[in-house]
């Protein structure tokens, strides 16, 4: 038998929109044509098998597979239940489900088969086979999306469904079901009235199709962390397919691709994309991440830089725990470890005063966006877009788990070590998260940090009732 292939990769989305009601609003209309062009390349890629990955299937205990052979059922969507309901009957490749389960425990990862009546096909999933296999022609398989699966998780995911579907000896198309900003109105909206929810998420969504158009599967994933933190969308779940489906198909940029549809469903943005191996080099990598093959039941599976490579501690470093809540002093294991012999906040009647706060990572203490310098003291390039996310992040962790929140910021003490270099960017980062908040501000610049950090900021916060 000869080895299996994918031949094509395809990004949909997942609202009932484009397939209950497209004649609501242009643009759903638009995404329902780009559908029918996406059946249409399906079939002439000649795949035998249908492989979805649908970010609304979740999953909790490790990864599953849909094994009925003929799951049918009358679908509601939770959110659009008013839009009608869409029966289904859709064919399942029972051996391939197997070999999908088989090949995922091979690469360490917790797998199951599902293969009761009965048992519920996501939104996305109902969606997306309803348009692309409308008459079941082609035998799917489904893949669930693990809520907890990080990005390598994930890619190891994808890796051992590429593993499959060289074993199955078919043509493959694979599928992912998503949004790409998934920030979605939280009110009813009149058809009309429907855009993207912000322009921030319109900036990004149309960076990750243009890499798309291009071809350039494995920069996006490669991106990912980045969009991931502009963006500010708090789950993994936008980048999730991203990373399974470069996993699926070989970690490259060597695609034709196309974008045949953008628009926004109820605030989110939505995209038809293909991708289609060729032969010849579109790009090279532009960002290398290290690489992960099997999954060692740690959720943190990639070595991730940290800062104590580039700076040095003293012995007598206090650990967190060993800092004491009297007072109204308080910290927290889910920030980045003081370096001090000093709390993360501190309670006074009813405010709250944050200690200087920076964009270390708890876990790793990995500085997003990279250090300003190395072990030599050499200035390295560093991203103060990055970097200052993941400060007022770090900010907002401490204020919840203090009991209060960035809404209730009061006052802003910013230190940024380059005030020519990094200040634009710095403040419009500040102003998406405090713009409508308006806290009091003062920005000063230092000479420096007492770690490789670009920026710093304290605040004051109310306290809730």
């Amino acid at each position: 038998m000869s080895e299996g292939k994918v031949v094509l990769g395809l990004v949909v989305p997942a609202h009932p929109h484009p397939l209950l009601c497209p004649e609501k609003n242009p643009g759903w209309a638009r995404l329902r044509e780009a559908y029918e062009q996406a059946r249409l390349i399906i079939e002439e890629s000649e795949a035998e098998i249908i492989l979805i990955y649908s970010t609304l299937w979740i999953s909790i205990i490790g990864h599953q597979f849909q094994g009925l052979k003929n799951p049918e059922w009358v679908h509601v969507d939770h959110d659009f239940h008013y839009l009608g309901s869409m029966p289904y009957k859709f064919l399942i490749d029972t051996n391939f489900a197997e070999n999908l389960c088989n090949s995922a425990k091979s690469r360490g990862l917790e797998s199951r088969v599902v293969s009761y009546n009965g048992f519920p096909i996501d939104t996305g999933t109902v969606v997306a086979l309803s348009l692309l296999n409308p008459d079941n022609r082609i035998p799917a398989g489904i893949c669930s999306s693990n809520m907890y699966s990080n990005r390598a998780e994930t890619i190891v995911l994808g890796k051992s469904a590429n593993d499959a579907i060289k074993r199955s000896g078919k043509k493959v198309a694979v599928v992912v079901v998503s949004s790409l900003s998934n920030r979605m109105f939280t009110e009813p909206i009149k058809p009309h009235e429907d855009k993207i929810h912000s322009q921030k998420d319109d900036e990004w969504n149309r960076k990750i199709l243009q890499f798309l158009d291009e071809g350039r599967l494995e920069d996006v994933s490669q991106l990912s962390r980045e969009i991931h933190q502009q963006i500010r969308v708090q789950k993994v779940v936008s980048f999730k397919p991203m990373w399974w489906l470069a996993g699926v198909m070989g970690q490259h940029n060597n695609f034709s691709g196309k974008v045949h549809a953008y628009e926004p469903v109820h605030g989110a943005g939505c995209a038809i994309a293909s991708l289609i191996p060729i032969s010849d080099n579109v790009e090279n990598k532009e960002y290398d991440e290290d690489d992960v093959e099997e999954y060692k039941g740690d959720r943190e599976v990639l070595d991730i830089p940290k800062f104590e490579d580039t700076v040095n501690f003293s012995d007598d470093e206090p650990e967190i725990n060993e800092i004491k809540n009297v007072e109204g002093s308080l910290s927290t294991t889910r920030a980045p470890k003081p370096v001090g012999a000093y709390p993360h906040a501190r309670k006074v009647g009813n405010l709250l005063y944050l200690s200087g706060v920076g964009p270390r990572q708890a876990k790793s203490n990995a500085i997003p966006g990279g250090p300003i310098r190395n072990l030599e003291g050499e200035p390295l390039n560093y991203d103060m877009r990055a970097q200052t996310i993941a400060c007022i992040e770090n900010i907002k962790t401490i204020l919840e788990d203090s009991g209060s929140c960035l809404e209730d910021v009061v006052d802003v003490t910013s230190f940024l070590i380059n005030m020519q270099r990094d200040f634009k960017d710095y403040n419009e980062i500040y102003a998406d998260y405090f713009g409508e908040i308006k806290p009091t501000r003062t920005t000063l610049e230092i000479r420096g940090l007492p770690t490789p950090i670009a920026v710093e900021m304290k605040v004051i916060a109310k306290l809730k009732d």
